[in-house]
């Protein structure tokens, strides 16, 4: 019996005719499609993207080496290398992320007691080849000085929720 309806149902084109419904009822209705690069979607406050560095309002880097980042990252991404300095402070000679081997976690920004790393929510950025995903010291800085104001603003929005 079932196969007689399948053969009814297969010379009465009912499942194109349904299809063709639902096309028209959404044929003009407004568009969704974002335009990407000239539109932007709203993004989560709590995204995580590209990793920074940060500093101090002196300029000093924030980082003193305590290594809970490297120890808490699951992945194993990070890699620090430090070293004592003149006045008996420790601070990092060697900061690097692997973002081949990141999966954005947050780990190491939650662990980091002076929130010097921290993940912005910057997800426009490429690498042609694996090494240009592997952030050293400075390239982190680098992101860090530049969107400086974006990533306070972003930490003094969050703050509530800590």
């Amino acid at each position: 019996m079932s196969s007689i309806k399948d053969l009814l149902k297969s010379f009465m084109l009912t499942e194109l005719f349904k299809g063709m419904a639902l096309t028209g009822r959404h044929f003009l209705s407004r568009n969704i499609t974002v335009q990407f690069p000239e539109e932007k979607t709203p993004l989560s406050p709590r995204f995580r993207g590209l990793h920074a560095l940060r500093r101090y309002e002196n300029g000093e880097e924030r980082c003193i080496a305590c290594k809970l980042c490297e120890a808490v990252c699951p992945a194993m991404a990070i890699t620090i290398e430090s070293d004592v300095r003149a006045d008996g402070s420790r601070r990092t000679t060697r900061y690097d992320i692997d973002l081949t081997k990141c999966i954005f976690c947050g780990f190491c920004e939650e662990s980091c007691p002076v929130d010097s790393i921290v993940e912005t929510d910057i997800f426009e950025y490429h690498g042609e080849k694996r090494g240009d995903l592997y952030f050293t010291k400075e390239m982190l800085l680098a992101v860090g000085d530049r969107y400086e104001p974006q990533i306070a603003a972003s930490k003094e929005a969050d703050a509530k929720y800590r």
